[in-house]
Formats: structure tokens, C-alpha cells, sequence
């Protein structure tokens, strides 16, 4: 049984991969935090600024094997197919909760690229085509490899300098965004912040939120 908040045919809004034609998915749950604001102040991962709690969004629901929720996904895609290859974005919360072999293989079989946004604090299931590593605090974790990672920046208790050797080809730091968040308060110019950090370490490249300047999910 996988258990979905939403799903929906947008544009990939940050990162490595901007820009790109996308089916989101967003699993339900998380192991940094409940998704409970009376928790937030204590939990592993504090600036959250996702709803993954339930399975109440737009085209959400519970679904009871791989091929299903994989069906369900291909629909959101534009059909016929264009010439651009189909491509998928498992999120949450944290999706490594919920994703494995059997859906990454079903969606594989549909033809999409599939792509996965975690923590990096659970395994992952083989199989996948793209892996992007999204460091919390002070987290440990098992997955030192992959495709992209990106720090959110600044926290104060995961310097970039903790990963900058680990095994990935993309390296980004993205503004923290604290609107609305209750512990942060008034923004202390993380942007600014992380434009110097990139300036002064060229390793790193900037990744904004361009989902939110247009507006779009």
C-alpha cells in the first residue's frame, strides 16, 4: 500500500534539473518530522515547509500496488507521449519511507525517468535514474553518492564544508526559506548568505525555488 499526499504534472522548480517537464509525487510521512507544527520545534528537520500529512491533496489517495499508483502517475503525463523522455519526481515528507523496487520498476516500464528527492538518511532502492541528497541538520547520512546534492543554506549545524567530499556530481546550496515558520522568525538574509558562500566556494552552485517566483506547484 503506498500512500500518497499529491501528485501532479508541473515544472521541476529547483536544482540540478530546473526547469524540466515533471510528474511530482509526494509520498505521505517523515522521519525528521511529523508534519505537526507542535512538534517542529523539536524534531530532527525544522524548516520544513511542505504538507505531507494525509492523503488529501490533489490527486492523492492510497493505492494498493505498485502498477496501480504507477497507472495513476502515467495519466498525469501528456498523452500521446512527446518527444520528451516521461520523467518522475519521487518526494514527501521523506519518500524513502514508502518507495521501492517494484513501483520504480513499474514506472520504468511506462517508459519515465525516475528520479527520487530525500534526506539521505534511508537507503534506497536499486533502480533509480536519478538521486538527489537533501542534508538535515545533524543527521547521519548512508547515502554519500549519487546524482546532486542540495544544501539548504544556512544551517548553522550542516556547514557545506561536512559534505563537500562526498560523492556526488552536482553540489547546490539553496536559500532557506523561513516564511511563515514560527522558530525562525524574520529571515536573516539566507540569500544573500548563500550567494556569498557560492562566490567565495565555486563548487557550490545557487538553486532558487523558481516554482515560487512563478507561482506554479
Amino acid at each position: 500500500m503506498y500512500h500518497i499526499k499529491e501528485a501532479f504534472y508541473t515544472l521541476q522548480g529547483e536544482g540540478a534539473r530546473t526547469g524540466r517537464a515533471s510528474v511530482f509525487c509526494r509520498f505521505t510521512g517523515c522521519n525528521l518530522w511529523s508534519g505537526r507544527e507542535v512538534d517542529r520545534q523539536r524534531s530532527a528537520c525544522r524548516f520544513c515547509d511542505t504538507d505531507f500529512v494525509g492523503s488529501d491533496g490533489q490527486n492523492g489517495g492510497r493505492f494498493a500496488d505498485a502498477d496501480t499508483l504507477a497507472a495513476h502517475l502515467d495519466a498525469l503525463w501528456p498523452h500521446p507521449p512527446a518527444a520528451a523522455t516521461p520523467y518522475v519526481v519521487f518526494t514527501g515528507g521523506e519518500p524513502l519511507l514508502q518507495l521501492d523496487a517494484p513501483l520504480i520498476e513499474a514506472m520504468q516500464a511506462r517508459g519515465f525517468e525516475v528520479a527520487v528527492e530525500t534526506n539521505g538518511t534511508l537507503p534506497a532502492p536499486p533502480g533509480l535514474d536519478w538521486l538527489c541528497v537533501s542534508p538535515k541538520g545533524t543527521t547521519t547520512l548512508v547515502i554519500d553518492s549519487g546524482d546532486e546534492l542540495k544544501l539548504v543554506y544556512p544551517q548553522h549545524d550542516a556547514p557545506p564544508s561536512r559534505f563537500a567530499n562526498l560523492g556526488f556530481r552536482h553540489f547546490y546550496l539553496q536559500p532557506m526559506d523561513t516564511t511563515g515558520i514560527a522558530p525562525f522568525g524574520p529571515s536573516t538574509d539566507p540569500l544573500g548568505a548563500t550567494l556569498a558562500y557560492c562566490l567565495d566556494n565555486p563548487q557550490w552552485r545557487l538553486s532558487l525555488q523558481t516554482h515560487k517566483t512563478l507561482g506554479i506547484e
